[in-house]
């Protein structure tokens, strides 16, 4: 009884928020997360936003070319839909009207085997007028069903290829692609192959995930899960394998929805994000391929922007093993590695596939003892997921790719290669190329030396090398990689053994991160998001900030300054992944964090104006990571000047309050703006 007390007022607590504005969260008022029947017409129309969409106009004139094909179809659907005799004309006529008016309002033909039948089937079974189903299947077409299926394919067989290469093999060598299996799948929503009472929970996790890709990784899932049953028909046909492929969803059965979906997102989780950005309006919009933009179809792996490459990287270990972590593999020839390379990347020379098979499995044996040492130490640099950088030019990447294919072959899973390469990673930095790069030698850099770039400050010896080498586990093993001495072997397998001889600290970008100019004066715009990092773009003044100039201050006093709202504990998180403890203060007018060292010193390692905050982003998938970066509008875009980074368990309760202040700040200046000049 109390169970029945509790459905009920949770049920009135949704059908209050949908009369309210027409959205609800209904995970924050429900254990169960299917919808109830009774609330499932209103919650659909709400996720498909069904208001926005203008009421069509039937004018039950069927004159379209294709109508005898749309009328024997509409036929033969509701035949099986199992309507009473009385009734099926009617429905017939319904389902037609539908159709044909969505063909006529939106100028796309139908074609027989296009899914919409199939999709129209469990609107239709929700019991709504007319009016409100097309509403409905335009909403549900527009946001959900795919555009263009060339990409999709693709993308898809990426993938498979990211997560299981050893089953995406099986089905390249059968030549079974995506297309000749899935096309029933994402085309109807898995409508097709799957029972109603299935397909309809499914449409009820699927709508609140508000995720077209998702349904991506349920077909990951689906297909992967299989994958013992699929080898097994290696000695079967082509097409024997495309049906039973093509089959699979077919005996799904409810109780299996909810693990379905926890499976698919852990493989969202695991799996690199770029292709969203690239891909959302290529696929879902049928946007055009912009002039010089990568094709996903023309990809040997999944690719990686710089953006979610740097991103990932200044992730600190311990938030890390939550999600997905690089190990970066640059596999640039050696004299290019050593004119500048990521702190945290080991290098693969590739042409060490031309000395001979043996030097050459060293090399990658050295890299994968190299990963799992990063791994076991919980290191910054170490990551399950493989990206490989090459230079950036194809004519160049030749050897990265057989580097890159050779992983594939053996069946690696998580191998990725970075979007635009060492090249596109050099300008991301642009002017703080210095600050993030080890090793950078301007004289050395192919990317410098292109672009006759004269920024920054080097640090050279009379070899043109850098004054610094790198003593990092990857450069050391590198190093000896390089070599190409008669001694390779021995070396490389000395080293594996004993990598450190002694204690050796990991190396880090540079003992003063937060060099560079910057930005002063300007107007600020406040957005909370989840993008990605923008790279930096210093304005302003010349002085340079160091660790050494940082005020020492008592933390203890700080705590009981009078013009302090609120502190916060949190971690400052540097661009190399390294992690201090420290405080955020904040007051009406400013951002302060004090990093906390010995006795009760500290020092004060960021002072800013709230004004100058631009934007406050943080990772949805971890929510404490929190990003304060500060700038200034310019016309419809936002230069973003200088960064910071921490990890602040009360992330939520300090970004309101921070948000709450700027907010003032900047209602206070526009009434100022708006006063009559005296």
């Amino acid at each position: 009884m109390a169970d029945n007390c509790n459905d009920q007022s949770w049920i009135a607590e949704l059908e209050s928020a949908l009369k309210e504005d027409g959205s609800v969260d209904i995970d924050g008022v429900n254990e169960d997360p299917f919808i109830p029947d009774a609330l499932r017409p209103e919650i659909w129309k709400s996720c498909l936003f069904f208001n926005h969409h203008k009421p069509p106009y039937f004018d039950e004139i069927f004159d379209l070319p294709e109508q005898k094909i749309i009328r024997e179809d509409c036929q033969n659907f509701v035949d099986k839909l199992g309507n009473a005799e009385e009734e099926k004309l009617c429905v017939i006529s319904d389902v037609e009207c539908l159709v044909s008016t969505y063909c006529r309002n939106t100028g796309i033909s139908y074609t027989r085997g296009n899914g919409w039948l199939d999709l129209l089937a469990p609107l239709l079974a929700l019991g709504l007028h007319t009016e409100d189903t097309y509403s409905l299947f335009e909403g549900l077409r527009s946001r959900y069903v795919p555009r263009s299926y060339g990409e999709l394919w693709a993308l898809f067989r990426l993938l498979l290829l990211y997560h299981d290469p050893n089953l995406c093999s099986f089905l390249d060598t059968k030549k079974i692609s995506p297309e000749s299996y899935a096309a029933p799948w994402f085309q109807t929503l898995f409508a097709a192959p799957c029972s109603l009472p299935v397909v309809t929970k499914i449409w009820d996790l699927y709508f609140q995930q508000a995720d077209p890709f998702f349904m991506l990784f349920l077909g990951l899932v689906i297909i992967i899960n299989a994958k013992d049953h699929l080898l097994s028909l290696k000695d079967s046909s082509k097409e024997a394998v495309c049906e039973a492929v093509s089959s699979i969803p077919s005996g799904l059965q409810e109780s299996d929805i909810e693990d379905l979906f926890a499976l698919a997102q852990e493989y969202a989780s695991r799996t690199p994000g770029s292709f969203r950005q690239d891909l959302e309006r290529r696929v879902f919009e049928d946007d055009e391929v912009a002039e010089g933009a990568e094709k996903i179809s023309q990809a040997l792996c999944l690719p990686v922007s710089v953006s979610e490459l740097v991103e990932n990287i200044h992730l600190p270990p311990a938030i890390g093993e939550e999600l997905l972590r690089f190990f970066l593999v640059d596999c640039r020839p050696a004299d290019q590695y050593n004119a500048g390379h990521l702190p945290t990347a080991f290098h693969l020379d590739p042409t060490l596939m031309l000395q001979g098979t043996s030097v050459y499995k060293m090399a990658v044996q050295g890299l994968l003892s190299a990963q799992q040492q990063a791994l076991d130490a919980g290191s910054s640099a170490g990551g399950e997921h493989l990206c490989f950088i090459g230079c950036g030019a194809l004519h160049e990447d030749q050897y990265t790719h057989m580097v890159v294919a050779g992983f594939l072959r053996d069946y690696r899973p998580y191998v990725s290669i970075l979007s635009g390469g060492y090249h596109a990673l050099h300008n991301y930095f642009g002017d703080n190329v210095e600050e993030t790069m080890s090793d950078h030698n301007q004289e050395s850099c192919r990317v410098c030396l292109e672009s006759g770039s004269q920024a920054g400050n080097q640090n050279v010896g009379t070899n043109g090398s850098s004054t610094s080498p790198s003593k990092d586990l990857f450069g050391k093993i590198g190093a000896v990689v390089k070599s190409k001495s008669a001694e390779v072997k021995d070396k490389l397998l000395e080293y594996i053994v004993n990598p450190t001889g002694g204690n050796v600290s990991e190396r880090h970008v540079s003992p003063n991160d937060r060099r560079g100019k910057r930005y002063r004066g300007g107007s600020a715009v406040f957005t909370i998001d989840d993008s990605p990092t923008v790279p930096y773009a210093y304005m302003g003044g010349d002085e340079e900030e160091e660790d050494s100039q940082y005020e020492t201050v008592s933390v203890s006093a700080w705590k009981t300054r009078p013009d302090l709202i609120a502190s916060f504990e949190c971690q400052e998180v540097k661009m190399n992944g390294q992690t201090y403890e420290s405080e955020l203060f904040v007051s009406d007018s400013h951002v302060y964090v004090v990093r906390k060292g010995s006795r009760g010193k500290g020092e004060l390692v960021v002072k800013k104006p709230l004004s100058a905050i631009a934007k406050i982003t943080s990772k949805k998938r971890s929510p404490e990571v929190i990003t304060f970066k500060y700038g200034s509008s310019h016309g419809d875009s936002i230069i973003i000047s200088d960064m910071d980074r921490f990890v602040i368990p009360r992330a939520n309760e300090a970004t309101s309050l921070i948000s709450e202040l700027i907010v003032k700040i900047l209602e206070k200046k526009e009434e100022e703006s708006n006063q009559p000049a005296v």
